[in-house]
């Protein structure tokens, strides 16, 4: 493929405003070469949960799923064939991100083709892990960190966003044949998969609703030492980062489970405060 590095990064800034959402307003706020890094990065990864949300039959996604495997390999290796491969390898190698990282998020995007229920939380956080965790981590690489213990609260932060994401999409993935609550946690609290399908919403299923957001927020506060780990610029983006996604987990939490249908977010004018509120710390000032 005869893509160069500016046009294959141009086509992955591109991709990520069209589709980024939470993430392009965080991005805007960080240096135009992380920036770009970001947009690489965020591209590899649309397409691959693009690969996996599609409506071909399984075995097509997997199919699909194992060539963007190929391809990564491939172009980490200087044979690029997509648009996304120049900027993407350039990414990596200027950020010394370990190609481990990318690996093991198609390892979870491919879990969601072969499973759609998690018998524990052990099994869901390994889940999480693989989808949003590996995402910090390989973020952190881009935005510049000061010490290794970084890595540990950049998996912590993953597992409080990824939490959040399926919070927010309970009644959506369960529409859609995927529920990801813990099928241990909802027996032992006298709950039912077909109470959340029904929208049956007694005292057991509120309370247990609550267990799962104390448990998210929990991950929010075991991953706040971060930011103090993080250059400015990625101290920035991290702030409104974690502030985007823990202010969706509390609009979660005020709507309440009858509300489940209904998906929470933040207005844009919300998001774009948030910006703005972490510019003195993106120029070290705070």
């Amino acid at each position: 493929m005869a893509t160069g590095i500016s046009t294959s990064y141009l086509w992955c800034e591109r991709l990520t405003r069209q589709r980024a959402g939470n993430f392009a307003y965080a991005f805007w706020i960080l240096p135009r070469a992380q920036q770009r890094a970001m947009h690489a990065l965020y591209a590899f990864m649309r397409i691959a949960d693009d690969i996996a949300d599609s409506p071909e039959p399984v075995e097509q996604k997997w199919v699909a799923l194992q060539a963007w495997r190929r391809g990564l390999t491939d172009a980490l290796a200087g044979r690029p064939t997509h648009p996304v491969h120049p900027a993407l390898a350039h990414t990596v190698g200027r950020f010394s991100i370990p190609p481990g990282y990318l690996q093991e998020l198609l390892d979870g995007v491919q879990e969601d083709l072969i499973r759609s229920r998690y018998a524990n939380f052990e099994e869901l956080y390994r889940y999480c892990y693989r989808v949003a965790s590996v995402v910090g981590l390989a973020c952190i690489h881009v935005w510049g960190f000061r010490d290794e213990s970084a890595k540990r609260y950049a998996e912590w932060s993953g597992i409080a966003f990824q939490l959040t994401n399926i919070l927010r999409d309970l009644f959506e993935d369960a529409q859609r044949g995927r529920i990801y609550l813990p099928r241990e946690e909802l027996h032992a609290f006298g709950c039912s998969e077909e109470q959340l399908l029904q929208g049956r919403f007694d005292a057991a299923f509120r309370e247990f609703m609550q267990f799962q957001l104390q448990r998210a927020y929990q991950y929010y506060e075991l991953a706040a030492p971060l930011r103090e780990l993080l250059e400015p610029a990625g101290r920035a983006v991290f702030q409104v980062m974690t502030r985007i996604y823990r202010g969706v987990l509390d609009a979660v939490a005020r709507r309440g489970v009858e509300q489940v249908r209904q998906r929470a977010s933040l207005s844009p004018w919300r998001k774009m405060g948030l910006v703005v509120q972490a510019i003195p710390v993106r120029f070290g000032w705070m």
